[in-house]
């Protein structure tokens, strides 16, 4: 009984592997391919990869894209981007995946990637990874978007997900309505070893989040999921301008949920504006904890939150050019076990300290080799099942 299964079993992998095929996309079409890009996913069924050329001396393919399958499109030219001059429209359907690898968008502000709506009767998961890209529009209803190793130029938006290793001018995190989602997502919102010039933010009332070593300009949270349990450990704040609201803003004030934001082991340094505080919240429903953050200000608060371990004055040296800290944040975290760093010493403050170190992310393409771009793995382990979920891609 257990061979005919198990025949049953490889015959039934076998069928489904052999209804993908790869589709090629060249210059001019030559040695039989398709001379545009949307030739071919009109001509591809779900499951298939699109294969493209880059064209020679960084040209581009002049089209607007819609992908209505589950796609995976690549280059044909190990670790070089093909570009597309166009608008590049994901329509969302339930079980639906579109993977695009080493898609260049060039320097333009007018041609994105977008998700034309949410989705209906399941979810659409879209992975964009190694992308040059102006700005991503995935904010939509029951739509995950992963995105790894890219460069975005404008805005990152999305309503779930994981983010890692992007650099981009603003990472935000929101739903385009306050609809709940009929088809939720079982994992938290992500967002891990991030370059974000601006703002990192947070408007998202269905999922809970973690952000960690991030190196941003400011971080703001707009909304949270009712009861949940949110992490903001180990980024490291830094701006050169002056503004109105605290390098951590929480704004709440509309809200009349409960919840929890742990603020941990983050090291910051801003110019004083229209506030002196490190940490502003507006949130009298919320339960908020900060710990062990050091600043090269004068460590002040605005609102009610529970304090401790929290130190200012700190001098530390940051540079967002090198997007570096370094100073008295050594050592300076929690010192709990579980926040060690990855040489097992006591935790960093800042974007290089535990588990989540920037180090496992950047730089994003060190010798043009596959990378691992999330692995979580327990920091002790005391007994039972053992536990590890990683991804990686190849360029």
């Amino acid at each position: 009984m257990t061979k005919k299964l198990l025949i049953i079993a490889f015959t039934g992998l076998s069928s489904t592997m052999a209804f993908a095929a790869d589709l090629y996309v060249r210059n001019g079409g030559t040695g039989g391919a398709y001379s545009t890009v949307s030739a071919a996913i009109t001509a591809a069924s779900d499951g298939d990869r699109i294969i493209i050329q880059p064209k020679t001396n960084g040209a581009a393919y002049v089209e607007n894209l819609t992908i209505n399958k589950s796609l995976t499109f690549v280059s044909e030219t190990n670790y070089s981007k093909y570009f597309v001059q166009g608008t590049i429209t994901i329509n969302p359907a339930a079980g639906r995946v579109v993977t695009i690898n080493n898609l260049s968008s060039g320097n333009f502000t007018i041609y994105n990637v977008v998700a034309s709506g949410p989705t209906t009767g399941g979810r659409t998961t879209l992975n964009l990874l190694n992308c040059d890209l102006n700005n991503v529009y995935a904010n939509q209803s029951n739509v995950t978007t992963n995105t790894s190793g890219c460069i975005v130029r404008g805005a990152l938006n999305f309503s779930h997900g994981r983010a890692t290793a992007n650099k981009a001018q603003f990472i935000t995190v929101r739903s385009s309505s306050n609809i709940q989602e009929s088809y939720m997502a079982t994992s938290d919102v992500e967002v891990f070893g991030n370059i974000v010039d601006d703002v990192l933010s947070y408007t998202q009332p269905f999922y809970d989040f973690k952000f960690y070593n991030n190196f941003s300009g400011r971080i703001s949270v707009h909304g949270i999921k009712n009861g949940g349990s949110n992490e903001i450990i180990n980024n490291s704040i830094y701006s050169t301008v002056s503004g109105d609201v605290a390098p951590l803003w929480i704004s709440l004030n509309n809200n009349t949920g409960t919840g929890n934001i742990a603020i941990m082991n983050n090291a910051i340094s801003f110019v004083i504006g229209q506030t002196n505080a490190c940490i502003q919240t507006y949130s009298t429903n919320v339960n908020i904890t900060a710990s062990y953050n050091l600043s090269t200000n004068p460590f002040v608060t605005d609102g009610t939150m529970t304090q401790s371990n929290n130190s200012g004055s700190v001098n530390m040296n940051f540079s967002n050019t090198a997007y570096t800290v370094t100073g008295m944040n050594v050592n300076a975290g929690n010192p709990d076990v579980k926040y060690t760093d990855l040489d097992l010493t006591r935790n960093d403050a800042g974007h290089y300290g535990g588990s989540n170190s920037w180090s496992n992310y950047w730089p994003a393409n060190v010798g043009n080799k596959p990378q691992v771009n999330y692995l979580a793995t327990p920091r002790t382990i005391s007994g039972g099942t053992l536990n590890i979920n990683g991804s990686g891609f190849s360029k």
